[in-house]
């Protein structure tokens, strides 16, 4: 088996319809660990996890575990998968985009006692498409608290929302997470309807930064510090230890962003360190640099990748944009507006920009973003005092 994961699969939708509950009766991990999420109770960060799929050799299940618990027989491994929780509160919204990036596919979690679609139910739907997540299962969560009519009248109004979507014909699994009801169904369709993508590992390598961070403990003499660590997923490529990376758009200094370069010291993926990295799954990179460049999420929405193959580093987009017909908070989506203040979404950055021409659309940033021609940018635009997705651009 693997000692990397495969596949990378979102957990998408409204808030507290269990998208985190899910994760631990899939991994046994409880991804909201900042002090902050467990007070609150809601994903403020992209939580990660990851588990081994396995399938009973005598009656078909699918589990995580090495014996059947319906027949008691051994169970043969199937895939490494590992899981993205993405915030579903409404002003978290440019945190699950940024996710989005990473994801190969996703798991649409709607409970089953609350009227679909809520809000970020909509929005997480449409960023989906934005950022080409095809693969889609839907999870009916939460179908211990309501009778079979009030399950069978909220499955409806799930097939009519999803009507005409890239969801339209994605299947829709009941499950009760808190219990553990029906996870085994919910596996399968993962395997049936998000299958590994191919990768192409002969290309320089390149990833995209969900994380960066300072490994070493306060007080740590200067001798024994750990270079700072970022973390992500390669789209292509491999990376090995002692290669020679670049990351853009880097650092700022004087008011230029200045590309970083250092080298792979460390590489770890589902708790183990390793030689070698490959797309599919999440990853660790240790390098030489000074931790205080990777601290608390400093370098998220950067570009890691082999020396001199990365793309340009740009202020200004040029974007051929198209527009939803409605948003959340707003019936009718109006065109872009000359001085107008957006924020726009490339991979995993995130950025405010201003936008300085409506034919073509141009798009000043307030930080650069690293990002090159045919990309898919996300648009939100403020409506009252929240950002709410609007549409996409792509750069031209």
């Amino acid at each position: 088996m693997s000692e990397q994961a495969e596949v990378n699969i979102g957990l998408v939708g409204h808030v507290d319809h269990g998208k985190t509950t899910i994760v631990k009766a899939l991994t046994g991990v409880w991804t909201d660990t900042h002090s902050e999420e467990l007070k609150r109770g809601i994903t403020i960060r992209l939580g990660y996890a990851d588990v081994e799929f396995r399938r009973c050799e005598s009656c078909g299940k699918y589990t995580v575990s090495e014996m059947c618990g319906k027949c008691n027989h051994k169970t043969k491994s199937v895939r490494r998968v590992a899981f993205v929780d993405a915030p579903g509160h409404e002003t978290l919204m440019t945190v699950m985009i940024s996710g989005a990036a990473i994801m190969d596919g996703a798991l649409l979690v709607i409970a089953a006692n609350e009227h679909c679609p809520q809000p970020q139910t909509y929005e997480h739907l449409m960023a989906l498409d934005i950022v080409g997540v095809k693969n889609i299962v839907i999870v009916q969560n939460k179908v211990d608290l309501v009778t079979k009519e009030e399950a069978m009248k909220n499955y409806k109004e799930i097939k009519a929302f999803v009507k005409g979507t890239i969801a339209e014909n994605a299947p829709i699994i009941p499950v009760a997470a808190h219990h553990g009801l029906n996870i085994d169904a919910l596996i399968e369709a993962i395997e049936e309807y998000i299958p590994t993508p191919k990768r192409d590992e002969k290309k320089p390598a390149r990833m995209f930064v969900a994380r960066s961070f300072d490994v070493n403990k306060p007080g740590t003499p200067i001798e024994k510090l750990n270079g700072g660590v970022v973390g992500g997923s390669l789209i292509q490529g491999k990376l090995k230890i002692g290669d020679e990376i670049e990351i853009r758009p880097g650092i700022s200094r004087d008011n230029k962003w200045m590309t970083i370069k250092t080298k792979v010291t460390g590489l770890s993926t589902c708790g183990k360190n390793v030689k070698e990295a490959r797309p599919g799954g999440l990853i660790g990179v240790a390098t030489s640099l000074d931790p205080a460049l990777t601290k608390t999420d400093m370098l998220v929405g950067s570009i890691v990748g082999a020396t001199g193959t990365l793309p340009p580093v740009l202020a200004e987009l040029t974007l051929d944009v198209t527009l939803m017909e409605r948003a959340v908070g707003v019936e009718k989506v109006d065109p872009l507006r000359i001085g107008e203040p957006i924020v726009i979404s490339a991979g995993t950055a995130t950025t405010l920009g201003t936008v300085t021409s409506a034919k073509p659309v141009k798009v000043s940033l307030k930080r650069p973003v690293c990002a090159e021609k045919g990309w898919n940018v996300a648009i939100s635009r403020r409506v009252g005092n929240r950002w709410r997705l609007i549409g996409y651009g792509k750069i031209i």
